[in-house]
């Protein structure tokens, strides 16, 4: 075996292996799995220590190397697992020197290798060919988090806010579309905060019509998460004025009610993701939006609830990413007065409903339609509002035009006419 990657979390986890996978072979390591961990809820460090335990098992003589979020914010935990050779944090997971054979074999107390991430100020861009058996590639453009939501770690595993500078980003993408790639999306933990820590302080907007313009053989540039109270005005006009930059934005709502949004600490309010919405509805009509949602926070009454669970509708929000709230000691919100743990799953659950039926509104409505979908794998792809389509034949990196014949479970079914305009 050589470098295997189990990546749990986020979509910048998912490129971040990438470059780990290339890293760690450069520095001649083999027969190694890295498991690269997520830390924003307490069940997604227990998952990762139960594939910890599990790869340890399937692979007796492998190398266990644990990095990520929750290696960066519980290294100690991780570093006591007999399981695991090796703690590497989140600043230096992506050095080729943190995987050469020398640093195995170490005593306890040197198989963490997890530094201050709060003290580090730089991010640098790493070109990579591709993703493995993707058509659409991710791309970092920022890394960390300066802000202070009472109910989030991350911050404390990823440190401060940095940016990749533009070129390098656009060099990537260029990279990506020369190697076949017919779609980019540009991610990292808080990329609304781009660019203040660069030459010129550029924003994301000013980064997205960069891309566009430099790179005009890009089919479709996507957008990850956004913290829409941040988005500048260059990126409503990239929206308005060039259809490869897809109609679809994930919004990082988290609550409906004011007063919840306010014990988050969150800086937007209900009216402001009403607006966001109305507004880059009437520069793109066909804009879809999906929402992460915090169901059960401290103090969430049923009344607070209930205006949560009505933005979904109000806001015609189609993709839910629903966490019944989980607290994650050393956050403040862990201290707040808890609700019950079945009353937070209870209410993810009747959120989760009304996400499946706001995608199935969705998903009926495209019926008859024609839509440009990018096949990511054997029969299966995506429309510019990410919906996912079957499409019986077609193949890996196709961009095509297809004709919807009937919804599915899980999305849409088509039949492909003829290559995408």
């Amino acid at each position: 075996m050589a470098v295997e990657t189990l990546t749990f979390g986020c979509r910048l986890n998912a490129y971040e292996a990438e470059v780990m996978k290339a890293e760690a072979e450069k520095a001649g390591l083999d027969n190694a799995i890295i498991i690269n961990t997520c830390a924003v809820t307490a069940e997604a460090v227990r998952q990762a220590k139960q594939a910890v335990r599990k790869a340890r098992r399937d692979n007796p003589d492998a190398r266990i190397i644990v990095t990520g979020c929750a290696a960066q914010t519980e290294a100690r935990s991780f570093g006591d697992m007999a399981e695991v050779d090796l703690v590497i944090g989140n600043n230096d997971k992506m050095k080729a020197a943190s995987y050469q054979p020398m640093v195995f074999g170490l005593p306890l107390n040197d198989k963490v290798q997890v530094n201050d991430i709060m003290s580090v100020r730089e991010t640098a861009g790493h070109l990579i060919e591709g993703m493995d058996g993707r058509a659409r590639a991710f791309v970092q453009v920022q890394n960390g988090c300066d802000h202070r939501c009472t109910f989030c770690i991350i911050p404390f595993g990823r440190g401060p806010s940095r940016s990749v500078p533009m070129g390098m980003v656009v060099d990537q993408v260029k990279k990506l579309v020369a190697n076949g790639y017919g779609e980019v999306v540009l991610t990292g933990v808080d990329i609304t905060s781009y660019g203040p820590d660069l030459p010129g302080t550029p924003t994301l907007g000013k980064l997205t019509q960069a891309i566009l313009r430099h790179v005009p053989d890009l089919p479709r540039l996507r957008i990850s998460s956004i913290d829409s109270i941040e988005a500048d005005e260059a990126l409503y006009d990239a929206i308005a004025s060039d259809i490869r930059l897809m109609p679809h934005l994930h919004l990082s709502l988290q609550s409906g009610d004011d007063m919840i949004l306010k014990r988050m600490k969150r800086r937007h309010s209900r009216d402001d993701a009403l607006a966001i919405v109305g507004k880059l509805r009437s520069l793109r009509p066909e804009m879809v939006f999906g929402a992460d949602i915090i169901a059960g926070f401290p103090t969430e009454t049923d009344e607070m609830f209930e205006n949560t669970r009505r933005i979904v509708s109000e806001a015609d929000l189609t993709y839910l990413h629903v966490f019944p709230y989980s607290p994650r000691e050393g956050t403040p919100a862990a201290r707040m007065p808890q609700v019950n743990k079945r009353v937070a799953r209870d209410r993810a659950a009747v959120l989760r409903a009304e996400g499946e039926a706001q995608f199935a509104k969705l998903c009926a409505s495209r019926v008859g339609g024609i839509e440009n979908v990018l096949i990511e794998r054997d029969g299966l792809g995506r429309t510019e509002q990410f919906v996912p389509v079957a499409v019986p034949g077609a193949q890996p990196g196709e961009l095509l035009a297809v004709r919807i014949t009937a919804t599915a479970a899980d999305g849409l079914v088509g039949e492909a006419l003829r290559e995408a305009a």
